[in-house]
């Protein structure tokens, strides 16, 4: 291979950028308008926080097995690596080719055109949301091209304005519980569940909108100490997320009220009219536009790093694993990512893909916790090894445990209720299994 194939990847961030990383991960414009989603599930300003802080609880479990998996495997890939020395490399293999044709392109696209359309609401401007999306691809696909170090700087940086948003919206909001409320809003009617339902029901955006943190281990071969910076940046990344999403639905439910939350569509819109009329409501739109935009910088810099690690097992296109001698980025796996995703929005079909893996990314959720019971069994086993002092998860296996049942459960309820997009997405999962093999039987030939 020529030294541009064999250059390493830097080992440039540190824990702030891990940090910034995880919670860009988790925050888009999901925290924007789920609020309402939950609310209009149960109803209840106790059933609602209870919702919001259970789904927190969960993301910081998550952030734990996480981390002690970092401790345990470094480098670049993260939870590629994790799936693949835990069970056969091709569990890690679907994995990241899941990743790309849909889950992480398809979450991508959506996103990139939500970015577009309040860019065009914003600005004025006459280009089709299409173009915009692709060309913001093209933006974030070029900066990331020119190295880890750049790529998070603007999204760290993007990621301080989405805090400065989110705070916005809940200082500013309080000004909106004086203001005139106008005509009360009636209740919206209740569901038939049985409570236990409606809760279950209330999850579901709940731990969407929490969903996101794995992506930050993506990046453990580019961090200057990946065991110690990678498991701070996950803890602290979920602990701040975690205030900033409580904060956001206490002031929605302080100004709206429950029934009016759960009336609207656009929470944030609605407590920023509230306090400033119009301008409050373009500022919000101005917070959701860079939010959207920085979730896009977040997967073009770490997402990149799983197809990377494919390549050079030898299970993906060689030329994949290309590390540019100067930037030091895995330029072709980033131009790959931002292609990918481009022709996803430009298809439109991004929403009918991203139905297709619900139930497949909670089945690798509960696989890598799973992955971490695998590596305590074995370091149980191997008596005479010396201990390494590591990240451990709290109150393993009964946790972890829990974490994995949780997210089979989830996938189980998935399939049982929307058979044919679930089915739809094992069928891309199973296309993967001959991709794989052809690529072993490659490699073993010798072939690029």
């Amino acid at each position: 291979m020529s030294d541009r194939e064999t250059a390493p990847l830097a080992r440039r961030l540190g824990a702030f950028d891990a940090t910034m990383l995880v919670m860009g991960g988790i925050v888009g414009a999901g925290i924007f308008m789920n609020p309402s989603v939950v609310a209009r599930a149960v109803q209840s300003p106790v059933a609602i926080l209870g919702a919001w802080a259970l789904g927190g609880l969960v993301a910081l479990t998550g952030a734990f097995v996480y981390a002690e998996l970092a401790v345990r495997r470094p480098g670049a890939g993260g939870q590629y690596l994790y799936l693949r020395d835990a069970f056969h490399p091709i569990v890690a293999f679907l994995y990241g080719w899941t990743l790309l044709l849909v889950s992480q392109s398809g979450g991508m696209a959506a996103v990139a055109m939500t970015f577009a359309g309040y860019f065009r609401e914003l600005t004025g401007v006459s280009f089709s949301p299409a173009a915009i999306a692709v060309a913001t691809l093209a933006l974030l696909t070029v900066v990331n091209c020119f190295g880890a170090r750049a790529g998070s700087n603007v999204q760290s940086t993007l990621m301080v304005l989405k805090i400065a948003a989110i705070v916005m919206l809940v200082t500013v909001g309080w000004a909106g519980i004086h203001a005139a409320s106008g005509a009360p809003t009636p209740a919206a009617s209740a569901v038939s569940r049985t409570p236990l339902l409606a809760f279950a029901a209330a999850m579901v955006p709940v731990l969407f909108a929490y969903g996101g943190w794995q992506t930050a281990s993506f990046v453990g071969g580019e961090l200057r100490n990946p065991e110690r910076d990678l498991p701070r940046g996950l803890l602290y990344g979920v602990l701040g997320v975690i205030v900033l999403y409580l904060a956001v639905n206490a002031v929605c439910l302080t100004v709206l009220g429950p029934a009016q939350l759960a009336a609207t569509s656009t929470p944030a819109t609605a407590v920023m009219q509230r306090a400033l009329g119009p301008t409050g409501a373009k500022l919000i739109a101005a917070g959701i536009a860079i939010s959207t935009l920085g979730f896009l910088s977040q997967g073009m810099l770490t997402a990149p790093r799983v197809y990377y690690a494919m390549a050079r097992d030898g299970v993906f296109f060689r030329r994949v694993a290309a590390v540019h001698p100067v930037t030091r980025a895995p330029i072709i796996a980033i131009v790959l990512q931002g292609v990918w995703a481009a022709v996803i929005a430009l298809s439109g079909k991004y929403d009918a893909i991203l139905a297709y893996v619900v139930a497949i990314d909670a089945l690798f959720f509960g696989l890598t916790g799973a992955a971490l019971i695998v590596f305590r069994r074995r370091e149980s086993r191997r008596r005479d090894a010396e201990p390494t002092p590591m990240m451990r998860m709290p109150g393993h296996p009964v946790t972890t445990t829990v974490f994995v049942l949780a997210f089979w459960t989830l996938a189980i309820v998935t399939v049982a209720q929307f058979p044919r997009s679930a089915g739809a997405g094992m069928l891309i999962l199973l296309a993967g299994v001959p991709a794989f093999y052809a690529w072993r039987l490659k490699r073993a030939r010798g072939q690029g």
